[in-house]
């Protein structure tokens, strides 16, 4: 089976979606099925490490605007389209998604529309003049998009259901496909140590949040209430790790400083590779405080070392990590996530340990790249067929 993927960009910077499309298709690659890529990235100075992934990569550059306006874009589709056995359109909401619609559809190519969380209402509540652009853009393009898909894929129940109540009009054909990683490279004492810090009793355990520094990501939340947990927990560090897109690092450093969590708070910025799994495995717990996660790879990848997680109600997959003895999870408010800091730093050593053989079993049974890759190819094998 030959696949395309259409996405804005592969740089790891802007989220998780490229980082599972990279491990499904090397997973692909391994039965012999391949996968193709035509992104907006620039051709020029990209890092291509992560190219040897995918059978093709193709760079078009050269959009206009923060809707990544490209008829490049619409041009190479007309041109390359009916060469895929299945087309899959990962995101909406910039001109990517409009072109599959204007060179696929007149043509009776059929494509998958994969949202990736970005049908969830979450983004329309206080942003009113955001919610009105996007109510403009779905009722001229994105609702036919989805509309004319040959499917779209949701990756919980959960993000298909608040799908349903974003936006007016919606009609889909609805698919479930869950993503997942790879597991965790096997990593020596002196690649976990390096990130390590000395405090008063010791070596300080790490509270890790590891994903892009965005609004929806609940960082403040987790600022406050790792500061509210002061005294309970001076034998933690909290490492916040991630990519700034927005400038919102700056503001909650500011904040940290005022609380006086100075020197209990490392700042990284995006971490790949070794270095990511590495510090993945050094961590205690990983903990992600989302107001909105349609599922989260960082999670997979956590429970793939062997790391609990601590989630929100609004992180998709956080029913079945609870449900398996991997995590626990609370509601998106400062309550809540004191309440997971707090509930978690008073956890006997002995219940951890239970929780780390729980979190790799849960991602042995539900996440790991193989079982989303049989997954993806029964899924689109029965609807080419």
């Amino acid at each position: 089976m030959k696949t395309l993927h259409i996405i804005p960009s592969i740089d790891a910077r802007y989220g998780g979606p490229a980082e599972a499309l990279k491990r499904l298709a090397t997973e692909l690659r391994l039965s012999g099925h391949s996968v193709d890529i035509v992104c907006l990235d620039s051709p020029v100075h990209a890092d291509q490490t992560d190219d040897v992934a995918f059978d093709r990569v193709v760079r078009l550059g050269h959009y206009a605007g923060k809707y990544a306006l490209s008829f490049r874009l619409v041009r190479w589709l007309i041109q390359h389209g009916r060469r895929y056995d299945a087309i899959v359109v990962d995101g909406i909401w910039q001109f990517h998604s409009a072109a599959a619609v204007f060179s696929l559809g007149p043509r009776k190519i059929p494509y998958f529309v994969m949202p990736h969380g970005m049908l969830d209402p979450w983004f329309n509540v206080g942003h009113p003049l955001k919610y009105a652009k996007k109510l403009v853009y779905w009722l001229l393009v994105e609702r036919y998009v989805v509309s004319r898909a040959k499917g779209v894929l949701f990756t919980t129940e959960s993000e298909r259901k608040l799908a349903r109540q974003a936006f007016p009009m919606y009609r889909a054909k609805e698919l479930m496909m869950t993503i997942g990683t790879s597991p965790s490279p096997a990593l020596d004492a002196p690649e976990l140590s390096k990130w390590t810090t000395a405090g008063e009793s010791g070596r300080r355990k790490l509270i890790l949040f590891l994903g892009r520094i965005h609004e929806k990501k609940g960082c403040d939340l987790l600022i406050r209430s790792f500061h509210d947990l002061r005294e309970a927990a001076t034998d933690y560090q909290l490492v916040i790790a991630g990519p700034d897109n927005d400038g919102l690092a700056v503001k909650l450093r500011r904040e940290a400083d005022r609380l006086g969590l100075a020197g209990r708070i490392t700042w990284l910025d995006m971490v790949t590779g070794i270095d990511k799994w590495s510090l993945l495995q050094a961590a205690d717990v990983m903990v992600l405080p989302s107001h909105q996660e349609n599922f989260g790879v960082v999670v997979a990848e956590a429970l793939a070392c062997g790391v609990p997680v601590l989630l929100t109600d609004k992180v998709g997959i956080w029913r079945e990590v609870v449900g398996d003895g991997a995590g626990l999870a609370d509601e998106d408010t400062q309550q809540g996530v004191t309440r997971l800091l707090r509930q978690w730093t008073s956890l006997p050593e002995d219940a951890k340990a239970t929780m780390r053989t729980a979190a790799k079993h849960c991602f042995d049974n539900r996440f790991h790249v193989s079982r989303v890759a049989q997954n993806y190819i029964a899924l689109m094998s029965d609807r080419i067929a």
